[in-house]
């Protein structure tokens, strides 16, 4: 009986050693591509088949996906292995304006102790269609204006990508004005109002115009805001900027209502018509929610909060126009810096709670995934747990540690540790996350019965009845 213990216990041992063994290798990555807006349950793949699993893995929920934290929109079918989403999808909203969208799964095999990474690319479908921020624009010109001159026209937004967003901009037809569209050094594309005729105020004070901006999808989607014209007497100098870009850099948790910057335009006119007002230009939806600058003195300053995990750097333009509407544009580019203000998370993406006391050193008891959204110093993460455990951490691979044991066990001095595992990132100040693990020990027949003393001597009286 003995024998077979310790035979069941030295297999009990190996099974252990195998897994650490095991665990060292990640698979490749695979990956799949869905359009966006797709309901929930919809296919992805049969990971059952592309990770050359059986459903015997499946049947035991020995196969799973690990959380992050982040949304979960996938999830595993049990009984067919299909990879299925568990949401509707927008890829607007999970990507914003990237040209790539991407979703990484990390699905963990547990009974071999394997992590595949698993790519899901989102594309894009034309969903949204061109959006003017104003319905209405309204632009008061001198009848003595040049033809040729030209005015700009607020770009349409529109939250797809590529080929789906803006790609050209019509006028309705008239005889004095024409669009023309410009392609900027990004990329995107802005369309000016331009003078074709000389106006006569005598002969029309006012033009209504229908500005149309259409995307490039398949339908194309469109969308429209009206121009009104007002013809004005003189006012032939359109405002200059005292620098063509401005920069300014700011801590992300800057007080809302701080001042950033102040922008400078001047208009060599006289009297009303060198009045100058200032407005921001070609801001996301995020950034308008952000920033703002005073129409008359040109100071930005911010009327948001700033998060530098969310957006490292703001990209917009302010305008300068005088009353005739004559304008001139300036960059301003806006740097957002790092402060430490994340705590490192840790997860436990698997656990194997209870080891056996004769486990040999390097015995695999925990995976853990530890992750700081900051960046730099302030998201370089050190890992540790109390000196007097027999246990250590080792780096496994990318964000993972793992917890192994570092010396024999013995479960008749010690049945069960409380390891206390302590994540803290290299920032100013320092911030620290802890989780603690409680680890039992299993027992082994490693110990031989013992009497309390060598010998024992008793007397009796003889001819006792039995």
């Amino acid at each position: 009986m003995a024998d077979k213990a310790r035979l069941h216990y030295q297999g009990l041992a190996l099974f252990c050693f195998t897994l650490v063994t095991a665990w060292e290798t990640v698979s490749g990555k695979i990956r799949y591509s869905i359009p966006e807006e797709i309901q929930k349950g919809y296919f992805v793949g049969n990971i059952l088949k592309d990770l050359g699993l059986d459903l015997k893995a499946l049947s035991d929920r020995a196969v799973r996906i690990v959380s992050t934290g982040r949304s979960q929109y996938f999830a595993l079918n049990l009984k067919s292995g299909h990879l299925i989403t568990t949401e509707r999808m927008d890829r607007e909203q999970i990507c914003g304006q990237l040209e790539t969208c991407l979703l990484h799964i990390e699905v963990l095999v547990e009974d071999k102790v394997k992590l595949f990474i698993v790519d899901v690319e989102i594309t894009d479908i034309n969903d949204n269609a061109p959006r003017f921020q104003e319905d209405e624009l309204e632009f008061r010109i001198s009848e003595l204006a040049a033809v040729g001159t030209r005015y700009s026209l607020e770009e349409a937004q529109d939250a797809d990508v590529g080929a789906s967003s803006v790609q050209g901009y019509y006028l309705s037809s008239n005889k004095h004005f024409s669009v023309d569209v410009q392609t900027g050094a990004d990329g995107d594309k802005y369309a000016e109002l331009v003078l074709e005729k000389s106006l006569d105020r005598e002969e029309q004070a006012v033009h209504d115009l229908i500005l149309t901006a259409t995307d490039g999808g398949d339908p194309v989607r469109s969308g429209t805001a009206q121009i009104r014209v007002i013809v004005l007497d003189a006012n032939d100098n359109a405002p200059v900027f005292s620098q063509p870009a401005y920069t300014v850099s700011v801590l992300e948790n800057v007080a809302v209502g701080s001042l950033l910057l102040t922008v400078n335009a001047t208009d060599p006119d006289e009297g009303i018509n060198s009045e100058v007002t200032y407005s921001l230009r070609k801001m996301k939806d995020k950034a308008s929610q952000i920033f703002q600058v005073d129409s008359k003195t040109g100071e930005i300053s911010t009327v948001g909060n700033l998060d530098y995990e969310e957006a490292a750097s703001y990209e917009m333009e302010v305008q300068a126009k005088d009353v005739g509407d004559l304008s001139a544009r300036s960059k301003v580019l806006v740097t957002v810096i790092d402060v430490n203000d994340n705590a490192p998370k840790i997860t436990i993406a698997s656990l194997f709670s209870s080891v056996s006391e004769d486990s040999p050193p390097g015995t695999l008891i925990a995976l853990l995934n530890i992750r700081d959204k900051d960046s730099g110093e302030n998201g370089e993460v050190t890992c540790s747990i109390p000196g007097n455990l027999p246990f250590r951490l080792q780096k496994s691979f990318d964000n993972y540690y793992s917890l192994v044991t570092d010396r024999p066990l013995d479960r008749e001095r010690v049945s069960d540790y409380n390891v206390t595992i302590t994540a803290r990132d290299r920032g100013t100040p320092n911030l620290a996350s802890k989780t603690t693990i409680l680890v039992k020990l299993s027992d082994i027949n490693d110990n031989a019965p013992i009497f309390d003393q060598t010998s024992y001597t008793l007397y009796i009286t003889e001819n006792n009845p039995r």
